[in-house]
Parts: C-alpha cells; sequence; structure tokens
C-alpha cells in the first residue's frame, strides 16, 4: 500500500520538482511551483530511488471512481456556488478557483469544523490591474494575484455582490468596488442606535502556498492531482451545458468544440459500466437547480468541450483557523492564530500519507485496469 502511495507522489511531484516554468495558453504569467512535498524526500525516507519507479505504474493504481463529495460517505466539498445571482456576473473564473481551493482547505482540515468558504467580491474588488472582473478572468491569474497579495478574505467579510469596477448592468454603476479597507472586510452596525460600517482591520483569510497547470496530454497527472491534493480548475466551452439536464457528456462532433469561455472545477470520477465509459464529475457555478444538483459529467479522456485543456491548481498556505475575536463593531481586533504548513516537515508527510493511505485504502481494493 505504502509503495503504492509513493509511486502516485512520484508521479505528481516528479513534474513539479523539474522546476519547469509553465505558461497559461494566451496568458503572460508564470506558475510558482515549490514542491510542497518533494518526492525525493519521500523515496529517501523509504531508501529507494528513482530508478526504481516509473511513472505509468500510476496507470494501474488510481481507482477506477472517486470523487471528493463521498469518500467513505463523508463530503470534502465546500457548498454550491451560483455567479449569477444577484444578477449576472461572468466570474466563472473565480468561483471555480476559489471554491476548489477552499475544498483543498477542508480536505487540510479533514472536513472537521465549519466550512471555509472564499471571498469571491476580493477578487472582482482588487484584482483590476490582473486583469480580473466580470467580465471575465483566469484562474491562474486569480492564483497568481492572492499569492502575491499573501491573502484572501474568508466570505463572511465580502459577500458576493456580482459587480466589478466595469460592471454596468443593473445596480453596479451604484456600487462601490474600489480595493479599500471597507472593500476587503468590513461590519455594520445598527444606524438607528447611532451605528454605522468599519472595516476590520485583522481579518480571517487563507493563502496560496504554489499555483501551477496541467493540459490535455497529462490527464493521468489531473487525475492524481485530484486524488492526491483535491480539486482542480478547468477551463470547457459552455455552449452544450446551457440546456444540459443531466446524463453523461460523450464523445460526439457536438462536444469537440475546445473554445474555452467557462470555467468550472473538477471533483472526480466515476465509470458508467453499460456505456465503458469513464467521466468527469464536475461541479458548475449555476446553482444546485441546474444540471445534477449543480453538477455534469463528461467522459474523461477525450478533451470533450475542452475540459483537460487548461487546468490550474493550488495549495493552500497559511489559513486561519482561530481567532481572537474583534468586538461587534469591528473594533478591539487581534491577530488572528493560523495554520501553517511547514515546507518539508518529514513528520507532516508522515502524516499525510497515513491520512491517503486511510483515504484510498478501500479505494485500491476495487481498482480496476484504465479504460482503452
Amino acid at each position: 500500500m505504502l509503495l503504492q502511495w509513493i509511486i502516485i507522489l512520484f508521479f505528481v511531484f516528479s513534474k513539479e520538482i523539474s522546476g519547469r516554468e509553465i505558461y497559461t495558453p494566451g496568458d503572460d504569467l508564470k506558475s510558482h511551483i515549490i514542491s510542497p512535498l518533494p518526492y525525493e524526500v519521500i523515496l529517501a525516507h523509504h531508501g529507494l530511488s528513482d530508478d526504481s519507479i516509473s511513472p505509468n505504474d500510476v496507470l494501474k493504481l488510481l481507482p477506477r471512481e472517486f470523487s471528493w463529495g463521498n469518500v467513505s460517505g463523508k463530503s470534502y466539498l465546500t457548498h454550491g456556488l451560483n455567479q449569477h445571482i444577484p444578477q449576472y456576473c461572468g466570474s466563472c473564473w473565480a468561483h471555480s478557483s476559489m471554491s476548489s481551493l477552499a475544498d483543498r482547505i477542508k480536505i487540510a482540515r479533514n472536513a472537521t469544523g465549519a466550512d471555509i468558504n472564499l471571498s469571491v467580491q476580493f477578487l472582482l474588488n482588487c484584482g483590476s490591474k490582473s486583469r480580473l472582473s466580470c467580465h471575465g478572468g483566469s484562474a491562474i491569474r486569480a492564483y497568481e494575484f492572492i499569492y502575491d497579495s499573501g491573502y484572501v478574505p474568508y466570505d463572511t467579510c465580502l459577500p458576493y455582490i456580482a459587480c466589478s469596477s466595469d460592471s454596468t448592468n443593473g445596480f453596479c454603476p451604484k456600487a462601490d468596488t474600489t480595493c479599500t479597507p471597507m472593500n476587503i472586510c468590513r461590519t455594520c452596525t445598527n444606524p438607528t442606535k447611532g451605528g454605522s460600517c468599519a472595516a476590520i482591520s485583522e481579518i480571517p483569510n487563507a493563502s496560496i502556498a504554489e499555483y501551477g497547470n496541467y493540459n490535455e496530454k497529462e490527464v493521468f497527472a489531473i487525475m492524481a492531482e485530484v486524488y492526491l491534493r483535491g480539486p482542480v480548475k478547468a477551463s470547457v466551452n459552455a455552449g452544450p451545458l446551457q440546456n444540459y439536464t443531466g446524463g453523461i457528456f460523450l464523445d460526439s462532433p457536438s462536444n469537440r468544440n475546445t473554445t474555452h469561455n467557462h470555467g468550472v472545477s473538477i471533483v472526480g470520477w466515476g465509470y458508467e459500466e453499460s456505456l465503458n465509459v469513464q467521466y468527469w464529475i464536475i461541479r458548475n457555478s449555476w446553482g444546485e437547480y441546474w444540471g445534477e444538483m449543480g453538477f455534469f459529467r463528461i467522459e474523461l479522456g477525450k478533451n470533450l468541450l475542452g475540459i483537460e485543456a487548461h487546468v490550474s491548481w493550488a495549495t493552500p498556505g497559511a489559513f486561519t483557523e482561530n481567532n481572537f475575536p474583534c468586538y461587534k463593531d469591528g473594533s478591539n481586533c487581534q491577530p488572528s492564530r493560523k495554520y501553517i504548513d511547514p515546507v518539508n516537515d518529514q513528520g507532516l508527510l508522515q502524516r499525510r500519507l497515513l491520512l491517503r493511505s486511510k483515504i484510498g485504502r478501500t479505494l485500491f481494493e476495487k481498482t480496476a485496469p484504465f479504460l482503452d
């Protein structure tokens, strides 16, 4: 069992340790990869060498079916989102990237405590210089922005209003979306009793340790990434999604348009025996009333709708777990205590291997060969 995990870890992290710079298609931003779980540490700890393991062995080890929405009856996914309320905003890139990152925080916490959800509106208010708005953006630019900024607030600091500085529809022209302390984290008290709104000086927040991309030539790396570290953001052609009501998108001419215009989140994969088809399990950001309770399925390994051509991921850095509370009016705030994920911590590596082995134990027993 442990050797199986080592092989998968080797496959995922050997790609990262190489230090190559990955570019988003059509973008000029680089990925930032520091490899917090270097495979050399794991191999050396168990007395193994690179030559003793082939990345191709991974094909036999990943399970036929896996979803972070159901790991031995437990969900590691945060709540569903709807980018189209209170009004339309083209912020799929933000919803898909932030929900994937929030899921990974939930995984890091072993799904204990209340869910931590991240502020999409923060990206819209403060990310304009990174070309992030209701008129589009990209996950890799969002991840880079958060990495450079050092934080993204929790959504209880700044709820989603579906507006950015360049929005002209609905109430957006009257909305203040400037990147000020009040528009990063605020609270308001009763104005009839002399209250007002105030910025919070010490805010609960999360950070990013690393981020990067995969493409359609790295399908099994995408699967290993999802299996080991959590959901990822993907880009698709949204045309066929408009009137989707359920089922699996299969290989057909209508599903081969790979022009990207929408962002979603891959949370796992499944297998339909009657069709002999493996498929991705995808979370959308159009609410639970759409699709299969907000999800859809699409055949795996064919790059249908461009689902595998531009996959982005980020790993959590430090995030607020226990705060020293502010008063109701936002005063008396103290610095927060954060969970920090140490780099190259041998004890942490062992704990993670143990956690992953517990998650994967029953899955490996059901492992079947990959489909041709």
